[in-house]
């Protein structure tokens, strides 16, 4: 078996029938369209190539926070954009459906920085209560006025990112679209009206804008949904370059605290990171972390989102702008490549790696090796090692929580060393860590595991 490499594609396509998208006239005459950034330079219509295909509209998923088996999540496409860099004016949003949806900052969240220096990525992203997918592309071209690059990003919004990366395919082909025929839209407002998501105005300022669902929600049962609409290998790739420091970032996940991964674009595979970093901190146990922020996955983010994070108790966020290690009331995690780092002095016990954490690490790895030999001498053996990855730190979030409600239901409420062992912790190096977690989810027992730090 051949193993991925970090950057390698992440994504599993369903197999389906071609779909054929619409023909649908131009917004304007010359393929220009009104609003979102006075759009772009019309071109002469170029012949009508075939449109690559659409993923199959029969795929099935489910809705992300409310897991009910059976439910089917309609796609809801609540805005597609073109964003551009124009060498004169920077990053602009040159066209848009709906043309009067706010789409401030869209341009720097499609278009990260650095992108200049690489020829293609994809970035997902926030924008208020929507999330955004977007394919990047760097063409060379023999123009003084463009200095020798077309850049461009084409992407998408909607209320969840579960089912954004059915449309990678889509948006990739249609950045080359753009690079290659500026100024022609038709696939691009053909493929919105075909998608795009009704939301429904009820009473009050705002309400308009429907409920924002994070994937990994403490309250409910989430694996099944997981197991459905997670990219194919983004977790085993994110295990395998952490190593053992995956222990450490589970510990600050399942802690809610402010993570914040740098890395040089391209950004793509690191917004894989955010959402499997938000997966290590999944509990299936019912009444656990009512008083708790659910751990929220920002994807990428820029200095235009300094002011949004600044009031944000907990998030997981990536981003290729190295300022952000300066701003250290943003985060309480930095993350650069491989060396998680924080500032935080209470927090400095936890980025030690305990003989509980090798002992994790190597069930996991000896786990993984077992699957990996069942796979290659039973040809109808289908588990992947998504599921192992994600079902080893649900099971084991689920033993630490179960353990301590049952010490907290206790008439005594003592938590011992031996629970701490039984729960696969380890009873003097996860001491602190343990601290940290009774007091973040407000859960009332008393720890009588003596610090040896003191005499």
């Amino acid at each position: 078996m051949v193993e991925q490499g970090d950057a390698a594609p992440l994504l599993r396509w369903a197999e389906g029938p071609a779909v054929s998208l619409p023909q649908a006239p131009e917004l304007q005459a010359g393929g220009r369209a009104r609003g979102c950034g006075g759009g772009a330079r019309p071109a002469a219509e170029p012949p009508r190539r075939r449109e690559p295909e659409e993923p199959a509209p029969s795929e099935v998923l489910l809705q992300p926070g409310r897991l009910e088996l059976g439910d089917v999540e309609e796609d809801q496409v609540v805005a597609v954009f073109v964003v551009t860099f124009d060498p004169r004016s920077g990053n602009m949003v040159e066209w848009c459906l709906p043309q009067d949806i706010d789409l401030e900052g869209v341009e720097f969240k499609s278009m990260a920085s650095g992108s200049h220096k690489i020829q293609s990525d994809f970035i997902y992203f926030r924008k208020g209560p929507f999330f955004g997918l977007a394919c990047f592309a760097n063409m060379p071209v023999e123009s003084e006025l463009e200095r020798g690059a077309r850049m461009k990003s084409v992407g998408i919004l909607s209320p969840s990112y579960t089912l954004l990366y059915r449309y990678m395919h889509f948006l990739e082909n249609q950045v080359r679209h753009q690079l290659e025929m500026p100024g022609h839209y038709s696939h691009l407002a053909a493929f919105y009206e075909d998608k795009k998501g009704v939301l429904h105005a009820g009473p009050g300022r705002g309400s308009n804008l429907p409920p924002v669902y994070w994937l990994p929600s403490i309250h409910r049962y989430m694996y099944p949904e997981m197991k459905i609409t997670h990219p194919a290998g983004c977790m085993s790739q994110f295990i395998k370059f952490f190593g053992e420091q995956i222990l450490i970032l589970w510990k600050f996940a399942l802690l809610r605290k402010r993570i914040l991964i740098f890395s040089p674009p391209p950004v793509g595979v690191v917004c894989y990171r955010v959402y499997c970093c938000c997966c290590l901190a999944n509990v299936s146990l019912p009444g656990i972390g009512g008083t708790i922020p659910e751990s929220k996955p920002f994807f990428y983010v820029n200095v235009a989102d300094i002011e949004s994070l600044e009031v944000e108790v907990s998030y997981v966020a990536c981003t290729t702008e190295k300022i952000f290690e300066e701003k250290r009331e943003l985060y309480d995690v930095y993350v650069d490549n491989q060396n998680v780092k924080t500032h935080h002095g209470h927090l400095q016990p936890l980025l030690k790696i305990n003989s509980a954490d090798r002992e994790k690490y190597r069930r996991l790895n000896e786990q993984r090796q077992m699957l990996l030999y069942s796979q290659e001498v039973e040809e109808d053996y289908n588990p992947c090692e998504e599921d192992l990855f994600v079902l080893f730190f649900l099971e084991q979030n689920n033993r630490i929580f179960q353990t301590l409600l049952e010490v907290s239901a206790s008439q005594d409420k003592t938590l011992t060393a031996e629970h701490a062992r039984g729960m696969g912790l380890d009873p003097q190096g996860d001491r602190s860590f343990l601290m940290d977690l009774l007091e973040a989810y407000g859960i009332d027992v008393m720890l009588v595991i003596d610090n040896p730090c003191c005499p």
